[in-house]
C-alpha cells in the first residue's frame, strides 16, 4: 500500500508499506530518520516517540497504514516545530488548552533541511538545549524520545510541577542518567520558557 503523510512539515509518501510495517520502520528505514530508536518494539521504553497529531506515541505500536494523511513530528523536526509553536503562540504554553498547534497549522509548517557540512551545528529548540546545559544526555539512546515527551508537556504545562514532569516521562525509560538530569533539564527548559513570556 502507499502512505502519505506528513513528516516534519513535509508531505512524505511510503511506497509498497505491508499491512504489519511499523511507523518507527518507515520513519527510520524509508524515510532516514534514525533519531527515533528502535529499542523494546513494545511501547515499553519510550526510545521510539514520536508526535503524532500533536500526541507523543511510540511509534513502534503505530501501523504505517494508521498514519494515513496525518502529521508526524520527530525528533529530527523538534527545533523547527518549537519555533514554528513560538511564532504561532508567543510563549509556547497553553495552559488553560485554547492554543496549541491546530493541524491546519501544522500543514503549513515547513522544516528546512540542513545541508549537513561539516562544523555547522543546526538551532536547537529549548528543550534540546536544555538537556545539553543540565548535562542530561549520557549515552543518547533515549534521548529523542525524552526530548519529544517534555516537549509535548511545556507546549501543554508551561510550568509543570516535578509530579507533571515525573507523569509526562514515565513512558520513557533511561539507563544511564539516573532521571535526576533529565527532570533538571525539564524545569530548565521551563523556567526559560517562563522568562521568555515575562520579558
Amino acid at each position: 500500500m502507499r502512505v502519505n503523510f506528513t513528516v516534519n512539515g513535509r508531505p512524505q509518501e511510503a511506497d509498497d508499506v505491508w499491512e504489519g510495517e511499523s511507523l518507527l520502520y518507515v520513519l527510520r528505514e524509508r524515510m532516514g530518520l534514525p533519531g527515533s530508536k528502535n529499542a523494546c518494539e513494545q511501547g515499553e521504553c519510550g526510545s521510539c516517540t514520536v508526535r503524532l497529531d500533536g500526541v507523543p506515541v511510540c511509534a513502534c505500536l503505530v501501523a504505517a497504514g494508521q498514519v494515513q494523511d496525518r502529521e508526524v513530528v520527530t525528533v529530527e523536526g523538534l527545533a523547527d516545530y518549537a519555533k514554528h509553536r513560538q511564532e504561532t503562540h508567543p510563549g509556547g504554553g497553553c495552559a488553560s488548552g485554547a492554543c496549541g498547534t491546530t493541524l491546519d497549522e501544522a500543514r503549513r509548517w515547513q522544516s528546512k533541511p540542513t545541508d549537513g557540512r561539516a562544523g555547522e551545528a543546526a538551532p536547537l529548540s529549548p528543550i534540546q538545549q536544555a538537556f545539553i546545559d543540565a548535562g542530561a544526555v549520557q549515552c543518547g539512546f533515549c534521548t529523542p524520545g525524552l526530548l519529544v515527551a517534555a516537549d509535548e508537556l511545556l507546549e501543554n504545562s508551561p510550568s509543570p510541577s516535578d509530579q507533571d514532569i515525573r507523569e509526562a516521562l514515565s513512558g520513557n525509560l533511561c539507563r544511564c542518567t539516573g532521571y535526576e538530569k533529565i527532570l533538571d533539564a525539564v524545569r530548565l527548559a521551563a523556567a526559560r520558557q517562563e522568562e521568555a513570556v515575562q520579558s
